[in-house]
């Protein structure tokens, strides 16, 4: 019976054009270019949350960010979710991670813990690699400026450290069945790499969009406040972006990532390769830095590619929320209920199949452990290919064509001749958050200036109950009006299940 293995590679912070395959040639990645050469490449691939862990939680657990509890950085999941690692091995996968985790609730460098299901010989996240350091070399590790002034070295970095433990794992266990992940903190700041991939951008300019001069006046107020006097007036005639060391470090994570794919292409059955990034980086789009509340392009829509089902680019919207159950297909594992999103395994073998009429996106907190990115800025989107909208609860919404504006310049969201485009991904939006359990969700969603829903403006909302359906690890959850196991997850609030409804034991 022929193997199934599956390596699943991914970066932190990787724009789709930090990528020559996505259309920049300035950029230095022939490894990633080459996988997409030979896999299939997705055009309009989205992240669920642009920011580090809630981006995570959706890809190793199937889950949105905002029903396993990992809607911030530095929020421990969940005690009863269950990873993707746990799960499959489980079903007899053997399954590793090697690299940047960030879904334990501890600081950015994790716990230096192993969570259930992945094997513990490669369990190596940041906190591990910060172990093996003294604590002058942790600092110097952590400092943009070490890259010259102490000669970095491939074997002084985490994603050199990361690439040869999964190199190892594919050498040693090529007979076996197996889900591994290598998860890169590079190019995530500080940036560090060896000088030569520095020197590669010494004099390379981030070409200055139309966007990177948008004053925001039809933007809601967060994104102004988030903005600031500084960065609106940052992108005037003469303003210059020279992100060396990002780039830098983003053509070093490139050539990590080729050696463990060197590694796999050494066998006559190679595993499949499954290759995204967490999130992008503003970088002065929208006149603003980093990633935060906002679902804007440059932090949305990351890079996403599929090898080992044929060739080709796939225009359709897919989502991160998507990888978790197409996974399980390509081993042939049942697809959990507590998965939220579909698997688009049939689209991976036909890019000509549209899986998702939709792919949704949400922010709920950037950072728990701190004050800063705005705070608690709760909204929730969705794409359909073309249009995109945007809910922000606690200011102004947002409604963008981007196939007329792929800059996202023009605000739609008060503009004549859209209102029907608004109301149904508005529907979408809120049949979304309902489906899921949306823990935020209520009339308020509902109720906007530019789309009045004042049907459920009451106490009790919608009316309805839903119940976790995950039974493959705890028990069928009880009915509120019998005591007696569940029938029906969803049903009317205070609907007693109807087997039992008027009869006496």
């Amino acid at each position: 019976m022929k193997k199934r293995q599956v390596i699943f590679i991914m970066t932190d912070t990787q724009r789709t054009d930090m990528l020559g395959c996505y259309g920049n040639s300035a950029m230095v990645t022939p490894n990633l270019d080459r996988l997409a050469a030979e896999g299939i490449r997705y055009d309009k691939a989205y992240t669920t949350q642009p920011v580090c862990q809630p981006a995570r939680s959706a890809i190793f657990t199937g889950s949105y960010p905002h029903s396993c509890a990992g809607w911030s950085n530095c929020m421990g999941l969940s005690d009863n979710v269950q990873s993707i690692g746990q799960r499959l091995s489980d079903a007899g996968i053997h399954t590793a991670y090697v690299g940047k985790w960030h879904l334990d609730g501890g600081d950015y460098f994790g716990l230096g813990r192993c969570p259930k299901g992945w094997d513990e010989d490669y369990w190596y996240d940041m906190k591990c690699f910060l172990d093996e350091l003294t604590p002058e070399e942790r600092y110097r590790i952590r400092q943009i400026e070490s890259i010259e002034k102490y000669n970095i070295t491939e074997d002084m970095t985490y994603g050199h450290r990361c690439a040869d433990r999964a190199v190892d794992f594919i050498e040693k266990h090529k007979d076996e069945d197996y889900f591994l992940v290598m998860s890169l903190d590079e190019p995530h700041g500080p940036h560090i790499c060896p000088k030569k991939y520095v020197d590669l951008y010494k004099d390379y300019e981030i070409p200055v969009k139309e966007n990177m001069k948008d004053t925001l006046e039809d933007k809601p107020e967060h994104h102004r406040i988030w903005a600031g006097d500084e960065y609106l007036k940052a992108c005037r005639e003469d303003f210059k972006l020279s992100p060396k060391e990002f780039l830098g470090c983003n053509t070093f994570a490139d050539y990590e990532i080729g050696r463990v794919l060197d590694a796999a292409a050494q066998y006559e059955d190679e595993p499949i390769i499954i290759y995204t990034s967490d999130h992008g980086d503003m970088m002065y789009g929208h006149s603003l830095t980093g990633k935060g509340p906002a679902l804007y392009e440059e932090i949305t829509h990351i890079p996403l590619m599929i090898k080992g089902f044929g060739k080709g680019v796939d225009k359709n919207p897919v989502s991160h929320i998507n990888l978790a159950p197409t996974i399980f297909d390509m081993f042939g594992v049942p697809i959990p209920k507590m998965f939220e999103g579909r698997s688009i395994f049939e689209e991976v073998k036909n890019p000509e199949v549209r899986c998702n009429d939709y792919v949704f996106m949400e922010f709920g907190r950037y950072e728990v452990d701190h004050d800063g990115f705005g705070g608690y800025q709760p909204l929730r989107g969705a794409f359909d290919g073309r249009y995109k909208m945007v809910i922000n609860l606690m200011t102004s919404d947002e409604l963008y064509d981007l196939q007329e504006d792929p800059q996202e310049m023009k605000n739609l969201i008060n503009e004549p001749g859209y209102d029907e485009i608004r109301k149904r991904l508005h529907e979408a939006i809120l049949d979304n958050m309902y489906e899921t359990r949306d823990p935020f969700r209520g009339y308020y969603w509902e109720d906007r200036p530019w789309n009045r829903i004042t049907e459920y403006k009451t106490w009790d909302s919608r009316l309805m109950t839903r119940q976790r359906e995950n039974e493959e690890y705890e028990p069928r959850q009880l009915d509120y009006g019998t005591g007696l196991p569940m029938t029906s997850a969803v049903r009317k609030k205070g609907q007693s299940d109807a087997k039992f409804a008027g009869k006496k034991e």
